[in-house]
């Protein structure tokens, strides 16, 4: 029996517009210590850094930057994977990119996967002055850049050469975290084949499909079928399956109900996303405050049975 998916938790992204009633009392790194004392793998979180209104109106979010995120809960765990769920490689320069990735594994101790995307949301790449035309172009020379800024090396690349140029620190991760592509395309896939270590296909009907112009997937016999067919080119190439990260497809079922009512349904489908090469779940809960979510998250750690039965850890500031 294939072993079965870890699992990431991705922060509650709609908490961020309601954030000090959100938290409370509490502390923004109590977040971080809850997920790695309930023993889950990783934790993530989104980027949209200045995403247009009529976005945010049709069903859009906010974020927290993710390195400044990261890095705070880096501060206060000890061996929990930081996840960027997912990054836009053209929002930003890839040597500040990469100078912030190798800051935050190097302070990490070596614990960044970097979770980056060529981007579909126009209205931000214009309003940050990105290039949104050739934004898939920018991502396929943003990755060799950054790795070869992580390895100390010049880059003869067409957009972003840099020669006689050093950033240090270099990540702990020698050459660099790795990195996983998100998305649906075709594009992605060829990355994941080619390029990176791991891969964050996205579960969308026609009609997100339609807005992220990617191809929609609805199923997990499609999903095992795309993951199946991307390591079979891997295998050609002499590389082996890559990391494959998936938000359920259950998960609009936290929409409307508990997390026991979540955990009834996607516990027994996880012998499934196993076999169909998922070798990460991320959930997002929809708690609303986070005395919620320390409820939520206990009760998914518990029934997966990353711990016992019992009430949130002591090790949480603040106890409920």
């Amino acid at each position: 029996m294939p072993r079965h998916p870890q699992i990431c938790i991705n922060f509650p992204m709609r908490a961020v517009k309601h954030f000090d009633t959100w938290i409370g009392a509490h502390e923004f790194g109590e977040i971080g210590q809850l997920i790695e004392s309930l023993g889950f793998d990783a934790v993530s979180v989104a980027e949209h850094p200045y995403p247009p209104d009529a976005w945010l109106a049709d069903g859009g979010h906010h974020a927290f930057d993710p390195f400044v995120a990261l890095s705070a809960w880096s501060a206060v765990t000890h061996h929990i994977t930081l996840m960027t769920a997912i990054l836009v490689a053209g929002y930003r320069s890839p040597y500040l990119l990469a100078k912030a990735v190798s800051s935050l594994d190097f302070i990490s101790g070596g614990r960044v996967v970097l979770g980056m995307g060529a981007g579909y949301l126009k209205g931000e790449f214009d309003v940050l002055g990105a290039d949104f035309a050739d934004r898939g172009a920018v991502l396929d020379e943003t990755i060799p850049a950054m790795r070869a800024t992580w390895s100390g090396d010049d880059f003869a690349g067409t957009r972003f050469p840099a020669f006689a140029h050093t950033a240090l620190p270099l990540p702990k991760q020698a050459g660099g975290p790795p990195i996983w592509v998100g998305g649906n395309s075709a594009a992605a896939r060829r990355r994941v084949i080619t390029r990176v270590e791991g891969w964050l296909p996205i579960a969308q009907n026609e009609t997100m499909a339609a807005i992220t112009r990617t191809p929609a997937l609805t199923s997990l016999a499609d999903l095992a079928g795309h993951v199946a067919e991307v390591n079979a080119s891997r295998a050609a190439l002499g590389r082996g399956p890559a990391d494959v990260a998936f938000t359920p497809f259950e998960s609009s079922l936290l929409r409307g109900g508990s997390m026991n009512e979540y955990c009834d349904v996607l516990i027994p489908r996880l012998d499934g996303y196993a076999a169909a090469g998922i070798t990460w779940l991320t959930i997002e809960p929809t708690s609303r405050s986070f005395e919620a979510f320390c409820d939520d998250l206990t009760t998914l750690a518990t029934r997966l049975r990353l711990v016992s039965d019992r009430a949130v850890p002591s090790g949480i500031k603040h106890n409920i």
